[in-house]
């Protein structure tokens, strides 16, 4: 019997995983539009850009850990770090795809990397 109920809630857990992940990549959708709007209305300099898409990672990424760990109820801060990681495996993916191969700035991929991985850890942690 129990091992129903624990499979039972390692599918609801997944699937939690799945709609959170999706929904950091609607708030991430979302915060892109508000930049470019801000981009297309105030043209502010190129480091206020950088900045902001900074804030969209972090955000995205605290949003998702939050909610995960929310779901996980024991070991927050690592569904956090996995969905933060996840999110960032994703973009990397994309990235991949879109421009059909890795850039040279390694600083800039793990930089990004920390960021989603630590947003989502913290996001898990205060969950």
């Amino acid at each position: 019997m129990q091992n129903t109920e624990k499979e039972r809630q390692g599918q609801t857990i997944v699937k939690d995983f799945i709609k959170i992940l999706f929904l950091m990549y609607v708030t991430t959708m979302l915060l892109l539009l508000l930049l470019a709007w801000v981009l297309f209305k105030m043209q502010p300099q190129e480091m206020v850009s950088k900045i902001w898409l900074i804030a969209v990672y972090v955000i995205s990424g605290f949003l998702g850990g939050f909610l995960i760990g929310k779901r996980a109820k024991n070991r927050k801060f690592l569904w956090g770090f996995l969905i933060g990681a996840v999110y960032f495996a994703i973009l990397f993916g994309v990235s991949l795809l879109l421009y059909k191969g890795i850039s040279d700035d390694w600083l800039h991929l793990l930089m990004t990397f920390a960021l989603c991985a630590a947003s989502g850890t913290v996001g898990g942690m205060l969950s």
